[in-house]
């Protein structure tokens, strides 16, 4: 089969949907599926407005339409709502075919969080886009259930995996360059270090040792200004920040926005337990254990209160967080996206 797949998010960006999608193209070509990206890369861009890093096509839907007729694929998959996804879905509803979406990130959330825009409009908007797709891919049930209460249809779950083999198991935590002699225990966050991440009460978490920070984003430098004490090791190679996961002793997720979180399962692969909050994300990702653990989460904990959830994880045995994260495949990911898809044509 060939497929298009347009999308907004796409390298050089790094976060949680260029993993995913790179990761899923891979595992389709494998497959024997012939995938045509449509990317910003491929258009002129600038940048967008509040979120450094993320670059946005300009009038982009010519060369949609150029690249879609030229490419004739047999099924569409649009997997971003911005400038690409739009013009994609402009040209599908206009030549009468057929095509999926996935929501991936909750951008309403991020829209009050940087511009105080009203979640009930983000999600009108949001409902009008995906309204005439044929399937709406959703990654976790939380989020499926919340979209269906804010009236969206069509929508479908299709959870992530984790390449277990770069984010290979250390029963013991290992010593990364960057983080030599600093005082224990680590915490790690890694993620975009924006707005709706909340990463605010990561740092002002009173908890004993380091916190280390991997990543970048619009609210960086106010972050770092407000605490020297942190690690900011910025972005790092996919080699490298596999060693940091790997060197850590906990990972603290504070998004209480986040529909997955790819980077939790990053983690528990390198055998970090993971403390958050018992929301969409977390719940879906750490999955359920005996009741015994805090939250009943396997390969961490869960609980409102962040700083009991840190001390949990850290009690947590590295093994049990690494056997949760091999329930996750990419190759499982993929057959579920792949009975999603829907013919373009009739």
């Amino acid at each position: 089969m060939k497929l298009a797949l347009v999308t907004d998010a796409w390298l050089p960006q790094v976060n949680g949907v260029v993993t995913t999608l790179v990761e899923l193209v891979r595992e389709l070509t494998q497959l024997g599926y012939e995938v045509e990206v449509i990317h910003p890369g491929l258009f002129r861009t600038r940048p967008c407005p509040g979120y450094d890093g993320i670059d946005l096509a300009i009038s982009p839907k010519k060369t949609i339409r150029t690249l879609l007729d030229t490419v004739q694929p047999e099924a569409i998959h649009i997997a971003t709502e911005g400038p690409l996804g739009w013009a994609a879905r402009s040209y599908c509803l206009k030549n009468k075919l057929a095509f999926t979406t996935a929501f991936h990130t909750k951008f309403p959330e991020i829209l009050k969080a940087a511009l105080k825009i009203p979640l009930s409009w983000g999600y009108a908007l949001f409902r009008h886009f995906h309204k005439p797709s044929s399937g709406v891919m959703v990654p976790t049930n939380a989020a499926l259930r919340m979209l269906q209460q804010r009236g969206f249809g069509q929508l479908r779950p299709w959870t992530h995996g984790v390449d277990t083999a770069l984010f290979s198991y250390r029963d013991a935590e290992c010593t990364a360059s960057a983080l030599t002699a600093l005082p224990r225990p680590l915490s790690l966050f890694v993620g975009r270090v924006s707005y709706e991440k909340n990463i605010a009460a990561f740092l002002q978490l009173d908890v004993p040792g380091t916190k280390v920070v991997c990543g970048v984003g619009p609210v960086l430098e106010r972050l770092k200004a407000q605490h020297p004490g942190v690690q900011w090791l910025g972005i790092l190679p996919r080699d490298e920040l596999a060693k940091v996961y790997a060197a850590a002793d906990v990972f603290v997720f504070p998004s209480r926005s986040d529909t997955f979180g790819l980077v939790m399962l990053e983690a528990m692969s390198c055998g970090t337990p993971v403390a958050a909050y018992p929301v969409d994300g977390p719940t879906e990702v750490l999955g359920q254990s005996h009741p015994s653990n805090m939250g009943g989460a396997a390969g961490g904990a869960l609980h409102e209160d962040l700083a009991l959830a840190f001390h949990a994880a850290l009690a947590t045995p590295r093994s049990e967080a690494r056997n949760r994260a091999l329930t996750f495949s990419w190759r499982q990911a993929t057959q579920s996206f792949i009975g999603h898809l829907v013919a373009a044509r009739s």
